[in-house]
């Protein structure tokens, strides 16, 4: 007699994501508490205040947190700063913002391919401002507004990279939202910020 065998998802495209989110958190968690090596000296992510104009930015908003590293002989201009941060995030970062679109569908709010429909974009984000030293992306929706703010400035030989979050929320479901996120966000802005070195 074949033994019975729990009924398992098919690995496809669309849930393939969503099946490996957790696993691939844990090595997101191990993976922010070993920063990588640039040369022979250790990369190292820290968290700050955030040092900017909330007002100008986003009005209102009730959260901000930055994170800064500096990278030795680096140079580079915001965009190109957010691009190597946004455009090619690790397989664990893409894992979770694909069950977080997955999440979020049925209540009608954006998701990567939605957002990622203006015509300027890093990652999915829209950039709304764009400077040598600073880059300005995120969007508005109906829970909340968000804006990721990428800051570079020269710190010796090398360069100071900042990223700083800003977020409003309109109602429950965007403080539930926001309070859901938050581990995850700490995780993903570090990771993110170590590219910049890589």
């Amino acid at each position: 007699m074949r033994s019975h065998r729990p009924h398992r998802l098919k690995a496809s495209d669309a849930y393939r994501p969503v099946l490996y989110s957790f696993r691939d958190l844990s090595i997101a968690r191990q993976d922010a508490c070993n920063d990588p090596i640039e040369g022979n000296v250790i990369l190292k992510v820290h968290a700050i205040e955030p040092n900017i104009d909330t007002a100008a930015l986003l009005m209102g908003a009730q959260f901000s947190d930055a994170f800064s590293v500096t990278v030795d002989g680096a140079a580079f201009p915001a965009r190109r700063v957010a691009e190597r941060m946004l455009d090619r995030p690790p397989r664990w970062v893409r894992a979770l913002m694909a069950l977080r679109d997955t999440l979020v569908t049925p209540f009608g709010l954006k998701t990567s391919a939605t957002a990622g429909t203006h015509l300027d974009t890093v990652g999915f984000f829209p950039v709304l401002s764009d400077t040598p030293n600073r880059l300005v992306a995120g969007f508005d929706d109906a829970h909340l507004d968000f804006r990721v703010v990428v800051d570079v400035a020269r710190s010796g030989d090398g360069q100071r990279v900042t990223a700083t979050t800003l977020v409003l929320t309109h109602n429950l479901l965007g403080r539930v939202y926001l309070a859901t996120i938050m581990p995850f966000h700490r995780l993903i802005a570090r990771a993110l910020l170590r590219q910049v070195g890589a």
